[in-house]
């Protein structure tokens, strides 16, 4: 992560109102893979519970060059030099295509598995970066409000942290409730002893006739270290096999829905999609490495009966504006497309796509409203009511789930 990025996070956190020292007051922890496989262990996952993956964009990722209208003449005319041909696309249907970059999601598009969520937004939109994913996180469009969506599910179902965690390197805001926050896990591996000493340290976690309690409950915690490096791998060797920041997160939440970890939301983000100069390049580059995270990862969950209950959103704070800027980049704009994707998902495109000439002093209007896709995910991936959650809002958005 770059200077810039994490200091534009930490102002995210502090003008959202949750900050990082308001989360640990919730109860935020750090956890270690020893303590994760203990809870597999102790109170692993229902085989048959959802389990919801949320993929933050952070910068505000361009909509209409990663859902591309290319076939539309007035896309054509309002980017110029920054607008995809027809040719160049992954054909969806109905004039759209994906970006070049993502291949891997036109196959999980052609094998009935990814959702596309045309025109997602929320009235009287805000251009602001931190107050526009302010409101994403917290699911409150109309007033400021510190508890994140996932941080009151959290509050409104038990008080075990374990129940969500966060992948992210800062927690996010969406995981912190009022009274319980997400469980934070380091990207970093677990490192143990080897040869003849690691040997030493594994044999004692072997049961032993005739001890005690807390004896055998210190044996078993070796025992789950070894499972934990077994499972989630060593330092550096998950972010080589991943090529990638997100899909080092990615290979960790695999690792422990596979091991039945009892969490049923997991956090992860990738940033850098502010792009005002020279877009094309910089977000086909950001739009591949989604890709290329994503697509092994749906494929890898998609061969366990545990994977199979995981469900992905990925979303950002708003879409770009219609017409490029000077320098071949796009400004802040509104509304933009959703994905969600997973085995339980009805592929294809939901809601209706926004003009490009009924605008809105030059941005999209929004036709879905994001509470409306959180509402579902509450009640068919989460299985809660979602006004228990979203207090007064009771739209949703039905045949996401097949």
């Amino acid at each position: 992560m770059t200077i810039v990025q994490q200091v534009n996070r930490r102002r995210f956190l502090t003008a959202t109102g949750v900050t990082a020292a308001a989360a640990l007051a919730a109860g935020a922890t750090q956890v270690d893979w020893g303590r994760l496989m203990s809870a597999a262990q102790e109170n692993p996952l229902d085989p048959d519970a959802g389990v919801l993956v949320v993929v933050t964009l952070y910068g505000g990722n361009d909509g209409l060059n990663t859902v591309v209208p290319a076939g539309d003449p007035a896309y054509q005319n309002a980017r110029s030099e920054l607008a995809y041909r027809p040719e160049e696309v992954l054909d969806l249907g109905e004039g759209l295509g994906l970006n070049p970059g993502m291949k891997g999601f036109k196959g999980l598009w052609d094998s009935g598995r990814l959702a596309v969520l045309r025109g997602v937004g929320y009235p009287k939109p805000d251009h602001s970066h931190f107050r526009s994913m302010a409101i994403w996180q917290t699911a409150s469009p109309e007033t400021s409000v510190p508890t994140g969506w996932l941080g009151r599910w959290l509050d409104a179902t038990g008080d075990d942290p374990l129940r969500a965690v966060s992948v992210d390197p800062v927690l996010p805001p969406l995981l912190a409730g009022e009274r319980t926050a997400a469980a934070s896990l380091p990207v970093g591996g677990l490192k143990l002893p080897e040869g003849a000493l690691g040997k030493a340290f594994q044999d004692l976690g072997a049961p032993q006739p005739g001890e005690g309690f807390w004896q055998a409950r210190a044996a078993r915690s070796v025992t789950d270290l070894h499972r934990a490096v077994q499972t989630l791998g060593k330092p550096g060797e998950n972010g080589k096999k991943a090529k990638g920041e997100l899909a080092a997160q990615l290979d960790v939440v695999a690792g422990l829905i596979e091991a039945g970890v009892p969490t049923r939301a997991y956090s992860v983000s990738l940033g850098g999609f502010d792009t005002h100069a020279d877009e094309r390049g910089t977000q086909q580059r950001l739009l591949t490495e989604l890709d290329g995270a994503l697509t092994p990862f749906a494929q890898r969950l998609a061969k366990s009966d545990r994977g199979k209950q995981a469900t992905v959103l990925v979303y950002s704070e708003f879409g770009r504006r219609v017409t490029a800027n000077a320098s071949q980049g796009t400004d802040h704009g509104t509304a933009g497309p959703m994905f969600v994707l997973g085995p339980r998902v009805k592929g294809g495109f939901h809601g209706a796509e926004p003009s490009l000439t009924d605008l809105d002093n030059g941005d999209l209007k929004l036709t879905t409203d994001f509470r409306d896709v959180y509402a579902t995910v509450l009640e068919d991936v989460l299985g809660i009511d979602a006004g228990k959650v979203l207090t007064g809002h009771s739209g949703r958005m039905d045949g996401l789930f097949a």
